[in-house]
């Protein structure tokens, strides 16, 4: 499966911005589809998953009640929405898809990757 990160750019402290995942190449029914971003100390941070054939999304705590994951089922696309935007959430955001569905917040249980899409917030 091809995975393309876009939606990224620079907004303000306290902005919106809402980041698509498209998904092609295989059908994602027995997907989950996850975000992450790097981070002090940890290679990538987990920012939240979905399974793509219930819907079940799990949001990181440090992104709780600001981050908020959904899917567009004819598009094959996750998305992202970003409210409250903070400084340190300034990142490359990934997202990578597990092949299984399942929950997952180590990176290293997903399988394919894109190229990742850059976020930038100024104080």
């Amino acid at each position: 499966v091809q995975l393309v990160e876009f939606g990224g750019g620079l907004v303000q402290a306290g902005d919106s911005l809402r980041l698509p995942c498209a998904a092609s190449g295989r059908t994602l029914s027995r997907y989950t589809l996850g975000w992450f971003r790097p981070a002090p100390g940890q290679e990538r941070e987990f920012v939240g998953a979905i399974i793509w054939s219930s819907g079940y999304t799990y949001d990181a705590d440090s992104v709780k009640g600001r981050f908020t994951i959904s899917r567009d089922y004819a598009k094959s696309t996750v998305y992202l929405q970003m409210n409250s935007l903070k400084p340190e959430d300034a990142a490359v955001y990934y997202c990578p898809a597990d092949t299984t569905p399942m929950l997952r917040m180590r990176a290293d249980g997903y399988d394919y990757w894109g190229q990742g899409t850059q976020v930038t917030v100024s104080p």
